[in-house]
This record gives structure tokens, C-alpha cells and sequence, in this order.
């Protein structure tokens, strides 16, 4: 049995990773959100449900304890100051495997027209994201970075990775996509281990992504 903390649970790319993993017997997901109300009906048999906040020390130390795999799908202004608090949580702890979503664009590693208008967009936006990953990689965890490109809603799952100091590739990718390779990561806690991955579709480079 493989003991499961996703943070940030009712966020879309997670619930698409819950759906994912809601039939496997071989996972046990702690279900770790601010608004566990978003989450309502689709929580997996046997799942365990917590409200809180990562920042509140208490309930994140109790929520990490005993778990195999840290899954963070977090955001905000203060994700440095979440990401630092989880890897705290998990070092307490003795919890190692750490799979965290941040963004494209935050080493400043999309090329051409796209990367400019990338920055203009969400350059400012993206320093927090940039100051998660800088913790995260100094942090002596297990890791893996996940930076996918803009999201989607399509139910597909078709994406392409690369890794950190390549070209980002692509405008775009959808949740249910990034979801997959956040549930391959679990299933397979070596694959991409230390590694920090860009995340795209393929064959969808363009000057921004098509819905904007």
C-alpha cells in the first residue's frame, strides 16, 4: 500500500490525478484541501479527507506523517512560503518523495515570440513559482518539478516533456495530461527523480496559445 498526500487536493489538475487513482487498491490518498467542499462526490472510497491549510504547521505535520509520496498542486503569491513550509513537513517527518507543479517560463527557458509574450503576461507573476523551485531543489528531497505550459480543460491526454536548461517546447497542455504524469510519478517513485520537467503538447508551438 502506497500512502498518498495530495495538497491541494480540490484543484483541477488534482482532481483529474484523484479520478486517475480512485479504482487502485495498491494507493491510499489523504485528500488535503482549504475547500474540501469542491471535492464533494467525487472522494474515492477509502480516501481520507482533511481540511486545512499548508500554512498552519499543525495540520500539515499530522497530514505528512506515515505517507510514502508528497503530492503538492498549490498556487498563490506565497507559494516560496508553501513549498519551504511542506518541505519543513516533510523533513520532520522523514518523507522523501516530493512531486510539486509549478510553471513554464519560470527559469525563462521559452524561446521566441511565445517567451516574450510569455513575460509580458505572467513574468512578475511567475517570481514566487521561480523562489518554490529554487527551495524545493536545495530542499535534499526526492523530487520532481513539474512545469507544464498553459492549461487546458480538453479531456485528452497527450503531452511531451523536457527538462530543466532545454527550450521549453509548446504553448500548451492539458490538466488531464499533466494528471497522467503526476500518477506515472506516483506508481513510479524513481522515474524523474530529481528532475524537473517542462510539460507541453506536442505540435503546439505557436506565438501564445490558442485560446488567448
Amino acid at each position: 500500500m502506497t500512502n498518498v498526500l495530495i495538497l491541494g487536493a480540490s484543484g483541477q489538475i488534482a482532481r483529474w490525478a484523484i479520478r486517475m487513482m480512485a479504482d487502485d487498491k495498491a494507493m491510499h490518498l489523504t485528500l488535503f484541501a482549504s475547500d474540501p467542499g469542491k471535492l464533494a462526490g467525487m472522494t474515492p472510497a477509502g480516501a481520507r479527507l482533511v481540511q486545512g491549510d499548508v500554512l498552519d504547521s499543525v495540520k500539515l505535520n499530522a497530514a505528512v506523517a506515515g505517507m510514502d509520496i508528497v503530492y503538492a498542486n498549490l498556487t498563490g503569491e506565497d507559494l516560496d512560503i508553501q513549498a519551504k513550509a511542506v518541505v519543513a513537513a516533510m523533513k520532520a517527518a522523514g518523507v522523501r518523495r516530493l512531486v510539486f507543479v509549478l510553471s513554464s517560463g519560470i527559469y525563462d527557458e521559452v524561446p521566441g515570440k511565445f517567451g516574450t509574450w510569455n513575460r509580458e503576461m505572467i513574468g512578475e507573476d511567475l517570481k514566487p513559482f521561480r523562489r518554490a523551485g529554487d527551495a524545493i531543489e536545495a530542499s535534499g528531497l526526492d523530487y520532481t518539478i513539474l512545469r507544464p505550459a498553459w492549461l487546458m480543460d480538453d479531456d485528452v491526454v497527450d503531452y511531451e516533456t523536457t527538462e530543466r536548461g532545454e527550450p521549453f517546447k509548446g504553448t500548451v497542455v492539458s490538466r488531464k495530461s499533466v494528471a497522467d504524469l503526476i500518477v506515472r510519478l506516483i506508481r513510479s517513485p524513481r522515474l524523474h527523480l530529481r528532475g524537473n520537467i517542462g510539460v507541453n503538447k506536442p505540435g503546439s508551438e505557436a506565438d501564445k496559445p490558442y485560446f488567448m
